[in-house]
C-alpha cells in the first residue's frame, strides 16, 4: 500500500560499517524547500521492512509532456538524497548530466534504527558480527519487483537508463546487484564499497561471475578515499576489474587524494554521475 507524506523524520547520524568506525555529517532531507520532490511509503513483501521512498524531480517537469527521464537510485536515502540533490544542480547547470529523477531509499518510522537496517538489506551474506546480515538477495528482490516498478508506473521515467549509487555497505550492495543482474541497472556507482565483508565476498562473486561471462554491459564508477583504512582492498579490486578484460564494461576509478571513509563521497559521487552520463 502507498500513502504519500510530507513530513520526514529526524535523521541519525551514526554509520556502523564492519570493522570501521565512521562519523558521518548528519543530513535532514527537506523536500519543502524542493518544489519538485515527494515522499512514497512502500511495505516490501521481499524483506518484511517499510521504507520511505524520496524522490526528486526535474525543476522544469510538467505532467502529461511525455518526456522520458533518467533515474537514479540512491541508497541511504536518509543520508545521500539531499547530498545528490546538493550536487544535481551545479552538474545539470554545467551541461555534465542530463535532467533527471532522483530516488532516495530509506526506512520509515519515527526512529528507525539505519545503522541496523542497512546492515541486514544492503549485506550479500550472513556474518556473526552483525545481526540479521545477508539480505541483500531479499532487498534486491523489492529493488527489482516493487520499487522500479512502482516508480515506473507513476513517474515518466526511462527504464533503459537506470543508474544505482551507493556508498560504504551501499557500496557494497550496488557491487553486489550488478554481478547478480548486470542488466538491472545501466550505471553503477559504488563508493568505499566493503568488498573485505563476508570472507571477501566481492572478490568471490566477481571470480564466480568471470568464470562464466566474458561480458559485463554496465557502466561503473568505483571510488575510494585515500586516507580510508578500506582503500588498499577497494584498489585490489579496481585492479582486477581492469585486468579481466570484459567486453562492455566501461570502468571509470578514482581514489580520493587526502579524504578518508566518508568525506570522499561528494567528490566520488559527483565524478560518478558525471562518468555514468557522459556522451549520453
Amino acid at each position: 500500500m502507498i500513502h504519500r507524506s510530507r513530513r520526514i523524520p529526524p535523521i541519525l547520524f551514526i554509520q556502523s560499517l564492519f570493522l570501521l568506525i565512521v562519523a558521518c555529517v548528519p543530513q535532514t532531507p527537506t523536500p519543502e524547500r524542493m518544489l519538485k520532490s515527494e515522499i512514497r511509503q512502500l511495505k516490501s513483501a521481499s524483506t518484511g521492512r517499510d521504507y520511505d521512498i524520496y524522490i526528486r524531480l526535474p525543476d522544469k517537469y510538467v505532467p502529461g509532456n511525455g518526456k522520458k527521464y533518467p533515474v537514479v537510485y540512491v541508497l541511504d536515502g536518509q543520508w545521500d538524497f539531499q547530498l545528490l540533490d546538493s550536487l544535481y544542480g551545479g552538474l545539470l547547470y554545467d551541461g555534465f548530466i542530463p535532467e533527471m529523477i532522483i530516488v532516495g531509499i530509506t526506512y520509515s518510522g519515527q526512529n528507525p534504527d539505519y545503522s541496523a537496517l542497512r546492515s541486514m538489506d544492503y549485506t550479500p551474506v550472513q556474518d556473526i558480527l552483525i545481526r540479521g546480515s545477508g539480505d541483500a538477495p531479499k532487498f534486491l528482490a523489492f529493488l527489482k519487483d516493487e520499487l522500479l516498478p512502482d516508480i515506473e508506473s507513476n513517474y515518466p521515467v526511462d527504464p533503459s537508463r537506470r543508474v544505482l549509487v551507493g556508498g560504504s555497505f551501499g557500496g557494497t550492495f550496488t557491487l553486489y546487484a550488478m554481478f547478480s543482474q548486470p542488466r538491472l541497472f545501466s550505471g553503477y556507482v559504488a563508493d568505499s564499497p566493503i568488498v573485505t565483508y563476508g570472507n571477501r565476498f566481492a572478490f568471490q562473486q566477481e571470480a564466480e561471475y568471470a568464470s562464466k561471462h566474458k561480458d559485463l554491459p554496465v557502466r561503473l564508477f568505483l571510488g575510494a578515499g585515500e586516507l580510508e583504512p578500506n582503500a588498499g582492498a577497494v584498489q585490489e579490486f579496481m585492479q582486477i576489474l581492469r585486468g579481466r578484460g570484459y567486453a562492455s564494461l566501461e570502468l571509470e576509478t578514482r581514489v580520493v587524494a587526502g579524504e578518508s571513509h566518508a568525506s570522499n563521497k561528494p567528490e566520488s559521487y559527483n565524478r560518478g554521475l558525471r562518468f555514468i552520463f557522459q556522451s549520453k
